[in-house]
């Protein structure tokens, strides 16, 4: 797992390193220091927050929030001596606006539509409510990545008085909130908004329903009940009334005190409106970074109802969880697809990333995404081998199981071991995972026209060739690269990029794939000049 919990105190770089770095954590870091220019606040730390609206299981975005969220706080921690905290917020009291696509009993779910969360039967019949469900799957994951956070549920909030004092000062400023929010509002929104939504206590549903009298003295509102019709007298303390999420979020960093806080490039204008409610009750409203959002296959929002793009889990069987990191980690202001093909690529990066860290110099190490993945003492590097290498390795030998795979690795690698050599264990199972659900489904072989023909047929004499010539002694990945290269030259290819397009496309049925010398190397010259035969077939009576 992840060393997000380890502690700067075995950094390798020090403050000033991190003063002057520009990966973008350090950048939130300085902001963030910026803020306590006179002084450490005074409840005595610095408090992170990330919000989760538990209407569906957690997906990948959740994730990400939180860890980058880590990597800020941890970049902090180097830059000051100010203790932090990270709360994780739930908002489990909202109302259940529709049943989520991706979860069992659904006709069960559809008779509880507008109820708390909280108040909702699991559909799994795993726990007390669908709203526990969810968040006990957030803290499951959380948990086992061994983030710091301490997790917060709107629901025990409201009910244990702790917003009392928020939701009376959103009373008393009920019609200034009231000119915030209407302007923002559709005409058919504004005849019925209030900042108020009772909790039904004949029904348990969240009402949208009109506020017809606010009486501030007494702490209660009224409203017209949308069945009965008869008016309905509530506190709005006691847990008998919870807030549109707009002027709740404002209200929690009110009662917090937040100091900073993440948000999609969606929720600017509603950070923008919170921001002013949090400062009209009489708070400070937190720093932000507004991040952009991840994208399906097909270039659409993920959503946790829709259940479209990864899930956590779904990540984590094809790849090891510091990938996700990584993923997690590169450019935050810049939407991304969020799919199983990307997966291949931050495993190998992360791989390169990794290696180069050690050699690095400290302001370089900074802004190194193994840094902030591990904050600040990232473990040494492991002789392993590419992804890609691996995935098209499990292809050409249609790889059962992890143990046909180190069946080659072992005799390129003879040193290494299951038992050695833990993190390329890891992707050799991830790749074999990864092969059978997404690669051979896929795989495309094609004739080779004449000119393909002909060059691989060389390439076959001249790997032959130099594997007898050097008798004993193996070809390196490079000496292969050079063999590959130089046939490809002598041909008149448009370009050698035509030249190793055809080489996937004949002999690994994909368009692209790995760094050929290295692949040979790994897979055997004589197991590839079986592979040439298999798939040219009869080009021995090609014309040389």
């Amino acid at each position: 797992m992840l060393e997000f919990i380890t502690i700067f105190q075995n950094c390798v770089c020090s403050k000033d390193d991190g003063l002057n770095a520009k990966s973008w954590p350090f950048e939130e870091a300085r902001k963030l220091l910026q803020r306590f220019s006179d002084g450490p606040p005074p409840k005595g730390y610095v408090l992170f927050e990330t919000g989760y609206g538990p209407s569906g299981l957690p997906h990948i975005g959740t994730f990400g929030e939180v860890a980058r969220t880590v990597m800020v706080m941890h970049a902090f921690e180097l830059l000051s001596c100010i203790p932090t905290r990270l709360f994780v917020f739930s908002d489990d009291m909202d109302g259940l606006r529709k049943v989520p696509d991706n979860v069992p009993n659904q006709d069960m779910l559809a008779q509880h539509l507008g109820k708390s969360l909280t108040s909702v039967p699991d559909p799994y019949g795993q726990f007390p409510s669908f709203g526990h469900h969810n968040n006990a799957m957030l803290k499951r994951f959380l948990d086992s990545f061994g983030f710091q956070y301490e997790f917060q549920s709107a629901t025990d909030h409201y009910r244990s008085g702790n917003f009392d004092g928020m939701l009376l000062s959103v009373l008393r400023h009920y019609d200034e909130i009231m000119r915030l929010m209407l302007p923002t509002l559709r005409d058919e929104r504004r005849a019925t908004y209030s900042p108020f939504l009772p909790i039904c206590p004949r029904t348990n549903q969240v009402l949208q329903v009109r506020t017809e009298h606010a009486d501030v003295d007494a702490g209660i509102i009224v409203y017209r009940d949308p069945v009965t019709q008869q008016f309905v007298e509530t506190p709005v303390t006691q847990g008998r009334c919870k807030l549109q999420w707009k002027v709740d979020w404002g209200g929690r960093w009110r009662v917090f005190d937040v100091d900073y806080e993440m948000s999609g490039k969606d929720l600017i204008p509603s950070f923008e409106l919170s921001s002013r409610i949090c400062t009209l009750l009489g708070g400070r409203a937190p720093e932000n970074l507004s991040y952009e959002l991840f994208l399906d296959q097909h270039g659409q929002k993920i959503s946790k109802s829709k259940g479209n793009g990864l899930t956590i889990d779904e990540w984590l069987k094809y790849a090891p969880p510091e990938s996700l990191a990584y993923y997690m980690f590169q450019s935050p202001k810049k939407a991304k697809r969020l799919y199983f093909d990307v997966i291949p690529r931050a495993v190998d990066e992360y791989i390169a990333m990794l290696s180069q860290f050690e050699e690095q110099d400290a302001p370089k190490k900074v802004d190194n995404p193994v840094y902030h993945i591990h904050n600040g003492a990232p473990p040494a590097a492991e002789n392993v081998l590419p992804f890609n290498v691996l995935l098209n390795l499990a292809a050409v030998c249609g790889a059962d199981n992890a143990d046909v795979m180190w069946g080659f690795v072992q005799k390129y690698m003879p040193e290494a071991t299951p038992e050695n050599a833990d993190l390329l264990d890891k992707l050799i199972r991830h790749a074999v995972a990864y092969y059978h659900d997404f690669v051979k489904p896929n795989l495309q072989y094609r004739e080779p026209s004449d000119l393909e023909k002909t060059a691989i047929h060389a390439l076959f004499d001249e790997l032959q060739k130099a594997e007898n010539e050097l008798a004993e002694k193996s070809l390196s990945a490079d000496d292969l690269q050079s063999i590959v290269f130089d046939v490809g030259k002598r041909y008149p290819f448009d370009n050698l990029r035509q030249w190793f397009q055809g080489l996937y496309e004949v002999l690994l049925g994909n368009s692209d794939g790995p760094r050929l010398g290295s692949f040979i190397a790994l897979y055997g010259v004589d197991n590839m000049c079986q592979l040439i035969e298999e798939k040219t077939r009869d080009f021995t009576d090609v014309e040389q």
